[in-house]
């Protein structure tokens, strides 16, 4: 028999709220439930890191982790929704009786690829330790704090896509249950401060065409993949604009493709670039297109500008480069963000978050509500 006094990804359901496949302990993706057990004991925020980063949520499989989350989130007595976003991925929403005036909010997906759970005496290592699993432990542990402490206008928000194109979070902002929220606490790896603004972002995708030929007779076509670096070499002397609070805007080549074989002279070419955006998307836009100057296709995937946070004081403050779920969340309230963790070490092979900041983030967390909270009253 599962100890409920232990809050577990893998424990079973409460009676009345059903499982999809007993074998692995699955909600149905449409199920709305009330928690029945709620849980006595505080959560025990590495252990529960360990779990969710041995569940693998690379974008577009974030499927068992918003499920298994869904039935744990019901064990402590919530009311859990999960938003079908496709066939193979939901948002988790979860919420007590009453409207939340505050929710904190994070991602499940993670960029490639699965690295498992590992841990020594300072750190925990794995895929998303701190991007963003970690900061899921740490807010679910808050908030049952706060619950144990009689705050009850609170929830949770955990999305898919944030890695990609934010369809999570999109999709989050149409819930009309976003009206009643006056803040949104979103978490990313900030060392713990309380970032007082985000870069925007501008993904393009630039595309060229050619003739294909035989390579020993090149004269016969036109090369895309020379094009497209003709293109690239032009895009990489743009002089990007500046701003005082935001820093220097910057461009990532991120991909490149091309041809299908060393002896066929290639017909198409393609490259997606990641723009990080000091200021306003439409002039870099501008500078963009006149760098390629008709030469190529733009097909521009996501886009919006810098974003200027909620200060508060008492808190170690930033600036950060990344972008995050915010810019999709509108509906939600007031955005702060602050999470364990450093951006540095996120989606890389050494991913890691400290132990001591996973604890000082649950800390954090429950104050941040805390004060919030007596601003609405």
């Amino acid at each position: 028999m599962h100890d409920y006094s232990e809050p577990s990804l893998t424990a079973p359901p409460p009676p009345g709220c059903p499982a999809g496949d007993p074998g692995v302990g699955l909600l149905p993706r449409s199920l709305r439930c009330r928690g029945g057990y709620g849980l006595s004991q505080p959560v025990d925020v590495f252990k529960l890191t360990r779990e969710l980063i041995d569940i693998p949520s690379v974008t577009g499989e974030e499927f068992h982790l918003g499920t298994s989350l869904g039935e744990l989130l019901i064990r402590l007595g919530y009311r859990v929704e999960l938003q079908e976003i496709d066939s193979e991925r939901a948002n988790v929403i979860a919420t007590t009786a009453d409207q939340p005036k505050v929710v904190l909010s994070t991602h499940m997906d993670t960029v490639p690829p699965f690295i498992a759970a590992s841990e020594d005496e300072e750190f925990i290592y794995g895929r998303g330790a701190c991007d963003a699993k970690g900061i899921i432990a740490a807010q679910i542990a808050a908030v049952e704090k706060l619950r144990g402490d009689g705050v009850n206008e609170i929830g949770l928000l955990f999305t898919v896509d944030e890695e990609v194109t934010s369809v999570g979070a999109k999709a989050l902002n149409e819930l009309p249950l976003a009206t009643s929220c006056r803040y949104l606490i979103n978490g990313e790896p900030t060392d713990n401060r309380l970032a007082i603004g985000t870069k925007g972002s501008l993904q393009v995708t630039i595309k060229t065409g050619g003739l294909a030929a035989h390579s020993a007779y090149p004269e016969q076509g036109v090369s895309a993949i020379e094009k497209l670096l003709d293109v690239l070499a032009d895009v990489r002397q743009i002089e990007w604009p500046a701003d005082e609070t935001f820093g220097e805007t910057t461009c990532n080549i991120g991909v490149i493709s091309g041809g299908t074989r060393a002896n066929v002279v290639p017909d198409e070419a393609q490259t997606v670039l990641q723009i990080r955006l000091a200021t306003g998307a439409q002039a870099a836009k501008d500078l963009l297109e006149r760098a390629v100057a008709g030469r190529a296709s733009l097909e521009y995937k996501s886009v919006h500008d810098p974003v200027r946070l909620l200060a508060l004081d008492d808190f170690e403050q930033t600036i950060v480069r990344f972008t995050t779920d915010i810019p999709y969340l509108t509906n939600w309230g007031t955005p702060l963000l602050i999470g364990p963790g450093s951006i540095l070490d996120a989606h890389t092979e050494h991913e890691r978050v400290a132990k001591s900041e996973l604890l000082k983030a649950v800390e954090i967390y429950r104050e941040l509500v805390q004060r919030l909270l007596d601003r609405t009253t």
